[in-house]
């Protein structure tokens, strides 16, 4: 009897995954090649429990199916200093996700701080160059993960303090793709980067947000 309701608890508990840049990095459970930022001597985040992920998949008793995330990433294929960053960029790593339930896509405050460009509003026959514009780009990767993973439930996370131009790019993309946005507010940060306070208020805004 026992092992028949493990059994069922088992069946129920959802795999999350992360489509992400720095704010969800934390060495050990990304790919060893990626570039992580946590844990950082200007960030008091110090260890994995503490990061706004592990904190929601504890939360709701959910488990870690893949963490793809790369610090420094952008959604679009244009970074830091208007180079090429089709290599490492989000929709690069659509495939990287296991077999979720749920996916978390935590992305646009690089292409916000890289100034990458925003674009028009395109949601068919992306060529390469139209996705190193913001707006094609995140309408391209929502339509390529919701082919992938037809099956998952996906969530975007918008960042607190970014130009306008993400923000409302990031609402209109979300609701033509009928993608829940969560847009997050009052984070405390650490040098740019959210503190064991900032990791804990997105870990319960998502808790409210996600009913």
């Amino acid at each position: 009897m026992l092992a028949a309701v493990m059994t069922t608890a088992s069946a129920q508990t959802k795999k999350v995954s992360i489509l992400g840049d720095s704010y969800s990095t934390f060495v050990g459970t990304i790919p060893s090649h990626y570039a992580p930022f946590y844990p950082n001597d200007r960030n008091d985040v110090t260890k994995v429990e503490q990061t706004w992920w592990s904190l929601y998949i504890k939360a709701m008793g959910y488990q870690l199916e893949k963490n793809d995330s790369w610090s420094g990433s952008t959604i679009c294929g244009i970074g830091y200093g208007g180079m090429d960053s089709s290599r490492n960029n989000f929709i690069s790593r659509v495939d990287s996700l296991g077999n979720p339930d749920i996916i978390f896509v935590f992305g646009g405050t690089n292409d916000a701080w890289a100034n990458s460009p925003i674009g028009e509003y395109k949601y068919a026959d992306w060529t390469k160059d139209d996705c190193k514009n913001f707006r094609p780009a995140l309408a391209c990767l929502l339509y390529k993960l919701q082919k992938r993973y037809p099956k998952a439930s996906i969530y975007s996370l918008l960042n607190s303090e970014l130009r306008e131009p993400i923000n409302e790019s990031m609402r209109e993309i979300c609701k033509h793709y009928n993608v829940q946005l969560i847009e997050l507010h009052d984070i405390d940060k650490q040098n740019g980067h959210p503190s064991i306070s900032g990791m804990k208020s997105i870990c319960n805004q998502l808790v409210e947000a996600i009913k």
